[in-house]
């Protein structure tokens, strides 16, 4: 499985997302997550975790054969729960300063043959589990990382015309190009970057608008931001001091919008890949920040079990911009995976608010974030809204309109 994959490259993305990543620190513990296909990116991982002076490092695997077994094999009732005693030794190892990591490269329409009424429970079961372990990383107490391995699984559905091995090491390049390692000193690439987007973050703080109106084909929304909202992109420094890469790849500016203050009309503009379905060309209507009308052309069972999760199901955690000139978007590939996706087209979120993109958020109660309109839910689920043809204003409170995005570009 591994000889289609570049072992010099894999191992500089393993270097990659602990140093520039996690920016793991002397004596920090580790908590890993991954695919067991991605074993060989595990080893790296932990060689260059220990090299940089971690504590210790936990990794947790998962297999597709175990996950199918259950849904196959398991008794009803085990639908319904989750490994919560796990979850909350996460969040104990994560109050102890503990980094987080997750590998993704799961075969992303794994469950596309099982009953969707038990992967919507199992998955809501997950997450309620998992909250207390979640908390710490929405609220950005620790430094944490997202990266991806080149599952073969994964591969063959991004390019399904190819060989196993062919389609593997295609992917690979993908995955090595978009993290931006392929230079001679991807640190100093990564800085750059952070810079880059930086520079468009104290843009959007210094403009301070009260929302942004997105226009274009099938699209005509006025997003609220929140009040107090702070946009960030690249390079954040977590709770805990440490300055962390949370996702690579990564191409956004994103922020808070306002849970009661959406209005209007959005279709996505590339497919969504959630637990094993790919829900295709998702239209919806929102009326004081609710979703009220939904529909897809393929999935919309799955997306509308999505939306009644909980009450904050049906209302935005997240707003992020991205030009359509990214790297990730000129590929012209669907990756059906969502740290890839999102980072091909502006996006919004359902669910979940980021604490951390309020001003002084690490200082906010839940109560206070919720009043300043930040969202609450166990989802948080990215979709596609940008291309090539999309407009974005920008509105001041004063109702003055500020161009940001022209035909899918800043402004």
């Amino acid at each position: 499985m591994t000889a289609p994959i570049d072992p010099q490259k894999l191992d500089r993305l393993a270097e990659v997302a602990v140093r520039v990543g996690l920016n793991l620190q002397p004596g920090q513990d580790l908590v890993l997550t991954a695919p067991a296909a991605a074993l060989p990116f595990v080893r790296r991982l932990a060689h260059h975790a220990y090299r940089a002076g971690a504590g210790l490092v936990t990794p947790i695997l998962s297999d597709e054969e175990v996950t199918l077994a259950r849904y196959r094999e398991a008794p009803e009732a085990s639908f319904d729960r989750a490994a919560g005693w796990l979850y909350q030794g996460m969040a104990e190892a994560f109050g102890q300063n503990a980094a987080r990591m997750a590998v993704v490269g799961d075969n992303p329409m794994m469950l596309a043959a099982e009953d969707p009424e038990k992967v919507a429970r199992a998955n809501k079961a997950n997450s309620l589990a998992y909250r207390p372990a979640m908390e710490k990383i929405t609220t950005f107490q620790i430094n944490w990382n997202l990266t991806a391995y080149p599952n073969p699984a994964w591969a063959r559905l991004v390019f399904p015309d190819l060989p196993a091995e062919a389609a593997t090491a295609k992917l690979a390049a993908a995955i090595f190009a978009a993290s931006r390692i392929e230079g001679a000193d991807p640190v100093a690439a990564w800085a750059a970057h952070n810079a880059g987007l930086h520079a468009r973050c104290a843009w959007l703080n210094g403009q301070r608008f009260a929302a942004l109106h997105f226009t274009g084909p099938g699209t005509d929304l006025t997003v609220g931001l929140a009040d107090g909202h702070e946009w960030h992109g690249g390079a954040s420094v977590a709770q805990n001091g440490v300055t962390c890469n949370p996702n690579i790849p990564t191409e956004e500016v994103f922020t808070t919008p306002h849970a009661q203050r959406v209005e209007g009309h959005v279709r996505a503009t590339k497919p969504l890949s959630h637990q094993g379905t790919l829900i295709e060309n998702i239209e919806v209507r929102f009326e004081a920040g609710r979703i009220v009308e939904a529909r897809a052309t393929k999935g919309e069972a799955v997306l509308r079990k999505v939306l009644d999760s909980d009450e904050g199901a049906r209302r935005l955690g997240e707003v992020a911009l991205v030009p359509h000139s990214s790297p990730i978007s000129q590929s012209g590939l669907l990756f059906y995976n969502t740290l890839f996706d999102e980072n091909a087209a502006c996006h919004i979120a359902l669910g979940q608010c980021y604490s951390k993109c309020f001003l002084d958020g690490a200082k906010l109660s839940a109560e206070q974030i919720a009043a300043q309109g930040g969202n609450s839910s166990v989802i948080h689920i990215d979709w596609m809204i940008g291309s090539g043809e999309i407009d974005i204003d920008g509105i001041g409170s004063d109702g003055s309109r500020t161009p940001v995005f022209r035909r899918g570009e800043w402004a």
